[in-house]
């Protein structure tokens, strides 16, 4: 097999197999492998890989899904390294594999090392993943920390799994509240000044504002201090939003996210695309002026207007209702925006990915139908556009909810929270549930030592190796060698078995655009290296340095290498530091 995993090397062997079975007439030459899988079986005694391939080609052949497996079992025999195919229930085959295969991977691990698991299969296809898009208001806090990390594990992901991405950050800064961020500005402007001030209900009272007034009064000392608002609210504006980028950017710098691109919502309005989104949308008939019913037995939305408005042809893709783009006033509604901006995001991608808060959950229907609309023109298959919601996190300290006074007034921000856990420990538990799921964030249990919390058990597996090797080299004077791996037993087997799941998980993750299986499954792959790591605790000979025994000593320091390069690929798409000590 070279140097090409394992379960890609199988998948070719069974692909190989079905191509035979075409030449042979048994399977029609149209046929589409697409929906053919390869993986463990759910119970390890049925073998060491499975697959669908007679189930789901069976309808196409017009063949007994049987009849179908017993002619691709005989095929995969052949090979030299299945030890025996064997059938089960209506159709799946099992395979058992020669020890070889599984040594062959070990090998491969350490030939590939930092490349390991990393896939062709994105093909060098643009995805575009936009996440956090936090309004320009102020900080961040812990309710953007979760989007933000799994938008940018997604992101590492995929590019692991062979994309090109583009980061997206959409800057929502044409809305009434970078007006009102612009005002409360002005007013710590007038403070800086020495003016006494009160912040009326309704303006942001956080004090990360003050630095901003503060530059401002010594650079316009009082000009603007009285001032009528017409003259100062869009400087005031702009610098305000300028600032609270700086601050954003920073913020999410100190969890190691930083975005290729930041796309701001008012230089889209001013350079005329939201009008040219429209003027096309018109020209395919996507656009029409009509007036919208209200909904019957409760009370009309927010966009609902008795007037004629410009509409999108939603339920043309899906939707309930057309959606106004306009409001009567002729400003942009946020639809209406926001479509034209994903328009402008799929001229340059392949793929389009949103990482929203639950509660934009509403309006996950209209956008996807926009979308499937604005890609899809003169008959083009629509650009692929998937939005995962996220759920927020709560906060809990000592079993209740935590709170805490700080300079953003009546949030939890997440520097403050990076700063009492570190990064790693934010980035990995934020991936530890999946996103759609209630989360709780523990400050106590983020920090314990026990295997209930995954962050350290993962890096602790991690630390636990390299001590390991460490003290096989200073103490005993062993080293990790190939050379008498063949003493390793089924136990070692199974590891390597769990290892070798790596590759495959990274492309299922991707396709998924899922990056919490790659937590869940190196929390797996922890508690496996861990649980043999018990086994010594009873048996000596079943610890990873045996005294009287180097050459197996060096073949399990081997294999915990192997493991830790695993940990440490994994960890990376992650954005987590692998450590060495605890």
């Amino acid at each position: 097999m070279s140097q090409e995993t394992l379960y890609a090397a199988f998948a070719g062997t069974i692909e190989t197999a079905l191509n035979e079975l075409v030449a042979e007439g048994v399977l029609p030459a149209d046929v589409s492998f697409a929906n053919v899988t390869l993986e463990p079986p759910r119970d390890p005694s049925h073998g060491d890989l499975a697959t669908n391939a007679a189930m789901v080609l069976a309808k196409p052949a017009k063949a007994n899904p049987r009849a179908l497996a017993e002619s691709i079992a005989a095929k995969l025999q052949a090979h030299d390294a299945i030890v025996s195919a064997e059938i089960a229930g209506p159709g799946f085959i099992n395979l058992r594999l020669d020890r070889k295969a599984w040594i062959a991977e070990l090998n491969a691990v350490h030939a590939l090392a930092d490349e390991y698991g990393r896939s062709a299969m994105g093909a060098g296809r643009t995805v575009n993943v936009e996440y956090v898009s936090a309004n320009p208001t102020g900080p961040m806090h812990m309710g953007h920390c979760r989007g933000a990390v799994v938008g940018d594990a997604l992101a590492s992901l995929l590019e692991f799994a062979g994309h090109r991405v583009i980061r997206e950050y959409y800057v929502n800064d044409a809305g009434a509240q970078v007006d009102v961020l612009a005002r409360s500005v002005h007013l710590r402007y007038r403070e800086a000044l020495g003016e006494k001030i009160t912040i009326p209900d309704g303006l942001y009272p956080g004090d990360y504002l003050v630095p901003v007034g503060q530059a401002l009064a010594a650079e316009f000392r009082d000009k603007y201090a009285a001032a009528p608002e017409s003259e100062w609210l869009i400087l005031f504006r702009t610098r305000a939003v300028a600032a609270m980028m700086d601050m954003i950017r920073a913020d999410l710098a100190t969890l190691g996210i930083n975005h290729d691109l930041f796309s701001s919502e008012a230089e889209l309005q001013a350079s005329g695309k939201v009008d040219a989104a429209e003027a096309w949308l018109r020209e395919h008939d996507l656009v029409y002026d009509g007036v919208l019913e209200a909904p019957k037995g409760k009370a009309p939305p927010e966009d609902w207007e008795q007037v004629e408005l410009p509409l999108f042809r939603s339920t043309k893709f899906g939707d309930d209702q057309d959606r106004p783009i306009k409001k009567s006033n002729g400003a942009w509604t946020y639809f209406g925006a926001d479509l034209a901006y994903h328009f402008q995001k799929a001229q340059n991608a392949d793929a389009l990915v949103d990482i929203w808060g639950a509660d934009h959950a509403g309006t996950v229907k209209r956008i996807k139908a926009a979308v499937a609309a604005l890609t899809s023109a003169d008959g083009a298959a629509p650009k692929p556009f998937e939005v995962k919601l996220v759920q927020m996190v709560q906060l809990m300290k000592g079993g209740q909810p935590f709170k805490m006074s700080k300079r953003a007034g009546n949030f939890v921000t997440l520097a403050d929270v990076v700063e009492m856990v570190g990064k790693d420990v934010v980035r990995f538990t934020m991936l530890t549930r999946k996103p759609d799921a209630q989360m709780d964030f523990d400050f106590d249990k983020v920090v314990e030592a026990s295997k209930d919390n995954p962050v350290f058990y993962v890096q602790y597996a991690h630390a636990r190796i390299q001590s390991t090797l460490r003290k096989a080299l200073e103490e005993e004077e062993i080293a990790p060698s190939v050379d008498a791996v063949e003493q390793l037993g089924d136990e070692e087997i199974a590891l390597i078995r769990r290892a070798a799941q790596f590759p495959r998980e990274i492309e299922a993750a991707a396709k998924a655009r899922e990056p919490h299986r790659i937590a869940f499954y190196l929390y797996d792959l922890a508690t496996d290296l861990n649980a043999f790591y018990s086994l010594g605790n009873t048996d000596l000979e079943k610890r990873f340095i045996v005294k009287h025994d180097k050459g197996l000593s060096a073949a399990r320091l081997f294999l915990a290498q192997a493991i830790g390069q695993v940990l440490r690929n994994g960890l990376r798409v992650l954005g987590v530091e692998a450590v060495d000590r605890m």
